[in-house]
């Protein structure tokens, strides 16, 4: 039976990306989401993944959609925690509920999710988690405080619990991904996204699929002996 795989915030952007990465390596994948119920209606009639909706900051909500999927379609053998959010401000301006936010959502979901599959991945003698940090987290960003904080959190998240999961045969990695070609980075000014681009040595943005591939990777059934790594997809960008 194919492995099941979670994926928060896993219909949209980088995310979906990721749940289609895997389910064409034959896993059985559903995917979170936040709120935008006619883009995960979209996304599941596109891909035959189904979306869970649930608030992956608050525990109580996550128990609760873990419960339902694994009575639903199984248990989850393999976790990636994607979901995230922005809420930019310099430190004049950001507020407690700013920071509040994009700690809990970026940061807390980690916990929050790892903590609801890990009995069931201990039990089983198998299970991978792939943390979703960010280039920012490793070199910090302008007026990103609570986002630099949040995945810079996750890288060492990933290496701390990677030592608790390794006896139970359970990988726990994070990728970082630098500047990738989604909606939220073409939005950025033109002359902006211009500068970006040049101080990336592959001369490109990412495409989620190079994060996509990543995720493959790291939750292969092979790849038990990679745990507590942090992978850059970043074109070079920042050589860490």
């Amino acid at each position: 039976m194919a492995r099941v795989a979670l994926v928060t915030g896993g219909q949209r952007g980088i995310g979906a990306a990721i749940s289609e990465g895997l389910k064409a390596a034959g896993r059985t994948v559903v995917a979170s989401y936040a709120g935008n119920d006619a883009a995960a209606a979209a996304f599941t009639e596109r891909t035959g993944i189904p979306c869970y909706k649930f608030d992956v900051s608050d525990f109580t909500s996550c128990a609760e959609a873990v419960e339902k999927i694994e009575a639903e379609v199984g248990p989850v053998d393999i976790l990636v925690n994607n979901a995230g959010i922005t809420r930019d401000g310099t430190m004049k301006r950001m507020t407690r509920e700013m920071w509040d936010s994009v700690i809990d959502t970026n940061l807390g979901s980690c916990y929050n999710m790892a903590k609801l599959v890990w009995d069931g991945m201990s039990a089983r003698k198998f299970g991978r988690i792939v943390n979703i940090g960010s280039i920012n987290g490793q070199a910090g960003q302008y007026g990103q405080v609570n986002y630099a904080a949040a995945k810079s959190g996750i890288h060492g998240f990933t290496k701390a619990l990677a030592q608790e999961g390794a006896r139970l045969s359970i990988t726990v990695n994070a990728i970082a991904p630098g500047y990738v070609d989604t909606e939220m980075v073409r939005a950025v000014p033109a002359d902006v996204l211009e500068k970006i681009i040049a101080r990336i040595p592959r001369g490109r943005l990412g495409t989620a699929e190079d994060i996509a591939r990543g995720v493959v990777f790291l939750t292969g059934d092979d790849a038990d002996f990679i745990t507590g790594s942090t992978l850059s997809i970043n074109g070079g960008q920042h050589m860490y």
